[in-house]
């Protein structure tokens, strides 16, 4: 009976330390989990920011309203910068495509080459000399 009592009085140290080394490792991986997530989070809000900070506001041009910017922005025109290098003929495939095909895109391109180069002055005289988008 003696010795029952003494092995387990000596290996108590041994059950309080793999009770330690569980707590440590619980705590360890509710860190490690709380960081990931963290992580996660950050990185879907920086992906958010990139393509909110990678889109113009296409309707700024003179003809193009929210349904056409839509229509656009679904065939990945997103920027002026694309819209200025956007061929004419292949932005309105995506319009008739749409069921667009009253739009002419020649307007819009040469406003967005000014848009892109941010000379908002130029493309208000340029926007006045238009109706619908379009040279009157």
């Amino acid at each position: 009976m003696v010795a029952i009592k003494d092995f387990v009085a000596n290996t108590a140290w041994l059950w309080y330390s793999l009770l330690a080394i569980l707590l440590l490792a619980a705590i360890w991986w509710a860190f490690r989990r709380e960081s990931t997530e963290r992580a996660t989070l950050e990185s879907e809000e920086g992906a958010h920011n990139e393509r909110k900070a990678s889109t113009d506001d296409l309707t700024k041009i003179e003809g193009i309203g929210p349904k056409v910017a839509r229509v656009l922005n679904d065939a990945g025109i997103t920027t002026f910068e694309m819209l200025a290098k956007a061929e004419a003929g292949e932005v309105q495939k995506v319009l008739n495509a749409a069921g667009l095909q009253m739009m002419n895109p020649e307007g819009w391109i040469e406003q967005a080459s000014l848009a892109e180069k941010g000379d908002w002055e130029g493309l208000e005289k340029l926007q006045d000399e238009l109706e619908g988008g379009r040279r009157k």
